[in-house]
């Protein structure tokens, strides 16, 4: 294949600053850089009463832009429709685009490849990793590999094609995810010829007392629980030195266990075996289940339901929405639908099959997800002149 040739950014791009003088009065629409090449996103507006910038930016659709203080770690960018007009500090460099040369996909495509942010960092200067900042002359300076703009053209096709066909695989796993789902719940919800007991907490789990008094010498390994029925994960390792709490719980995998704080937005959860060991604070009420009453699966499935969570908000206590606290004695009088022994050993099984469906699609999802940035380093390791 021809090489092709390197050029310096600073033939491609022009500094493309538009300075608005702040008013007090006026509101000013802003946007963020994702970091990783992951493109815009929407910030709440700048008010002009409150922000201590005297001029802000605005840009234009189609500019590319970056972050000075995260471009090391790949905060780049083009301006979408969806943006023009907004505006940022000056920590936000942007530039238009020699459309005759250059097409603007195919310089946001070069930018998701780690080796070229990391390669302009090189050198840049700052206090602390966190705090290095690259200058738009670092920016200009680096020379882009240019096919012809008919190649680029094609190019950013090919991969928009690609990018189009992963979508498509998520779309397709997320949907068997969510049908497999729904069937296993229906065990508990909807039944058929069977009527469940209603039954309090207080008979099907236990509260466990904490049983860690922590040394300040000591890392423990912690658990966490997604909100919105995401369960239970391995969390952050802490030294006890860096946490205020003197006493700790431990869990093991078949516990049932939230935070007080968001359980009423879902998030309640059994510890999985990936989980088995750590720890959590106070703030965490730690249950064992008696599986002669109910399975730990069924309570992870009716816990993590949506439909179920609005009744754990009532439950909650607190006068400000976001610092509602559920209590295990609230939790513990908390009434729920108990399947038969026959139907939970049916949920059982579903379930452990589900499970085992989802770690053949994390698999897929996994290849699936290298797809794109493989097939950009194909593009660009070319023979160059």
């Amino acid at each position: 294949m021809k090489a092709w040739p390197r050029v310096a950014l600073g033939e491609l791009l022009q500094d493309a600053s538009e300075p608005v003088r702040v008013q007090q009065d006026a509101e000013y629409p802003n946007f963020g850089i994702y970091s990783f090449g992951r493109g815009l996103f929407a910030k709440p507006p700048i008010s002009g009463m409150q922000t201590s910038a005297g001029t802000l930016y605005r840009v234009r659709a189609g500019n590319f832009i970056y972050s000075r203080l995260f471009a090391f770690e790949g905060s780049y960018g083009l301006v979408d429709d969806a943006f023009d007009g907004h505006f940022t500090s000056n920590e936000y460099p942007s530039f238009s685009l020699d459309r005759s040369r250059l097409e603007p996909a195919f310089l946001k495509a070069y930018f998701q490849l780690p080796r070229v942010w990391q390669g302009i960092a090189m050198g840049s200067k700052g206090v602390g990793s966190r705090r290095i900042r690259v200058q738009p002359d670092k920016v200009l300076a680096h020379r882009i590999p240019l096919p012809p703009l008919a190649e680029q053209q094609a190019i950013v096709a090919r991969l928009d094609a690609l990018a189009a066909k992963t979508r498509e695989v998520e779309t397709h796993l997320d949907a068997i995810e969510r049908d497999a789902d729904r069937l296993v719940r229906s065990y508990i919800f909807h039944s058929r010829g069977e009527q469940h007991i209603k039954r309090p907490m207080s008979e099907l789990v236990q509260q466990r007392p904490t049983d860690i008094s922590v040394d300040r010498t000591t890392r423990y390994r912690f658990a966490g629980v997604y909100s919105f029925g995401r369960g239970v994960f391995p969390s952050v390792v802490k030294a006890g030195s860096e946490f205020a709490y003197e006493r700790l719980s431990t869990v093991r995998a078949g516990d049932f266990t939230y935070p007080k704080l968001m359980a009423w937005e879902g998030a309640l959860g059994v510890v999985p075996p990936a989980c088995d060991g750590m720890v959590v604070s106070p703030e965490f009420p730690v249950f064992t289940v008696d599986t002669d009453e109910v399975l730990p699966e069924v309570l992870d499935i009716y816990f993590r339901t949506p439909e179920v969570w609005p009744a754990l908000a009532e439950l909650s206590g607190g006068t400000n929405v976001r610092r509602r606290r559920l209590q295990p004695s609230s939790f513990l009088g908390y009434e729920m639908p108990v399947p038969s022994k026959a139907a939970q050993l049916k949920v059982r099984a579903a379930f452990r099959h589900v499970q085992l469906l989802k770690a053949k699609h994390t698999a897929i999802r996994e290849a699936n997800a290298l797809l794109l940035p493989a097939t950009l380093e194909r593009v660009f390791v070319q023979p160059q002149s």
